[in-house]
């Protein structure tokens, strides 16, 4: 039986920004009753937490310790996506700004960050299940997750997902603003030393290109539904 160290199933969806993987986590963690976990959105919270606290984004001994200290709780609310609390203050929407998606991008680079937060990730693996949502969640978190999935798209299609995601929130962004922030992220998500995004060994790759959510949906879905099957 492949289930993590504590007997609790996990199944990781890992991928770059615009795959659709966020709606995915959420709409399969409900689907099954199990928890979830927004990875990406614990790096948000910090790097939203750091600005409002007025500590550099490059003092790692900081960032660790604020860590720490963050009073940190998902929810789900009426939509696909999760909401985030930060000291009983939800904060989804400040952030899911562009800006804050990347400082989190550029804090994820420091491997004693990402060390801070990995057993804060790993403590969210509670019966009956947990549903991941990030970008080295089956690599490096849980290796030993029943089903491991990577969700890719090309550049233009996730751009244009999120571009249409941040006009509907209100925020002014050109086209070409969002395709050359992807690709900056996506470069600096690749190329760090520790936990570079790349899907698992193991992992069931999906090219969400042209795809609705539905069909994405139901293809994840029934790959949860035979490896729990196989599992039982």
């Amino acid at each position: 039986m492949m289930l993590i160290e504590n007997h609790v199933p996990v199944i990781t969806i890992d991928g770059p920004s615009g795959t659709g993987k966020g709606t995915i986590c959420h709409l399969l963690a409900e689907k099954l009753g199990w928890h979830f976990l927004d990875s990406g959105a614990l790096y948000r919270v910090l790097a939203y937490a750091a600005i409002n606290r007025g500590i550099d984004l490059g003092d790692v001994n900081k960032l660790v310790f604020l860590s720490h200290q963050l009073q940190l709780r998902f929810d789900v609310g009426n939509t696909n996506q999760s909401l985030v609390y930060l000291d009983d203050q939800e904060i989804s929407g400040e952030i899911r700004q562009e800006i804050c998606g990347q400082n989190a991008s550029k804090i994820a680079v420091m491997p004693k960050v990402r060390e801070a937060l990995l057993e804060r990730q790993r403590a969210f693996a509670t019966f009956p299940g947990l549903v991941t949502d990030g970008r080295d969640m089956g690599t490096v978190v849980f290796t030993k997750a029943i089903l491991k999935i990577y969700l890719y798209a090309s550049t233009e299609e996730r751009a244009a997902r999120r571009f249409l995601q941040l006009k509907d929130s209100g925020n002014d962004v050109s086209l070409a603003q969002v395709i050359d922030e992807l690709v900056q992220r996506d470069a600096r998500d690749a190329q760090r030393l520790h936990s570079p995004l790349k899907p698992a060994e193991d992992a069931v790759q999906i090219d969400t290109t042209g795809l609705t959510v539905v069909q994405v949906f139901n293809n994840v879905l029934q790959l949860a539904h035979e490896r729990l099957t196989k599992i039982q």
